[in-house]
C-alpha cells in the first residue's frame, strides 16, 4: 500500500521581481509589466492553487489549467494557463526523488501567442 504523507504542498519560489510584486502587491512597479487587473486577479488565483497542490501531476486534473511540459526552445520548463492569453511558466524540481516535493521556480508570465 503506498501513503503519501498528508498536507503536503508545492513549495513556490518567484525568480522575477514583478512577479512577486504582482503577487503580493497586485500590481508591478515597472511599466514593462503591467496587466490587466483581471489577469492578476487569475494569476494571484492560480498561484495559490499552486501553493496548495501537493505536487505538479495534480495540476493536471484541473482541465482549465491546461498543465503541459514545454517543448522545442522551451524544454524543461512547465507552464499552466492563467487565461486564453497568458500562461505562467516555471521550472519543476523534485527533492530526494520525491514527487510530492516539487519546487516550482516561477520564471514568467508570458503572452501565448507573442
Amino acid at each position: 500500500m503506498h501513503c503519501e504523507p498528508i498536507n503536503v504542498k508545492m513549495e513556490i519560489l518567484i525568480e522575477k521581481e514583478y512577479l512577486r510584486q504582482l503577487y503580493e502587491d497586485g500590481k508591478s512597479k515597472d511599466k514593462k509589466h503591467r496587466f490587466q487587473p483581471q489577469v492578476v486577479k487569475k494569476y494571484t488565483k492560480v498561484v495559490d492553487l499552486m501553493i496548495a497542490s501537493p505536487n505538479t501531476f495534480s495540476l493536471a486534473k484541473y482541465n482549465s489549467l491546461r498543465y503541459e511540459k514545454l517543448v522545442g526552445d522551451k524544454t524543461g520548463i512547465s507552464s499552466v494557463r492563467v487565461n486564453d492569453q497568458y500562461r505562467i511558466e516555471f521550472i519543476e524540481q523534485v527533492e530526494d526523488g520525491e514527487t510530492f516535493a516539487t519546487i516550482c521556480n516561477l520564471i514568467e508570465l508570458s503572452n501565448h501567442y507573442q
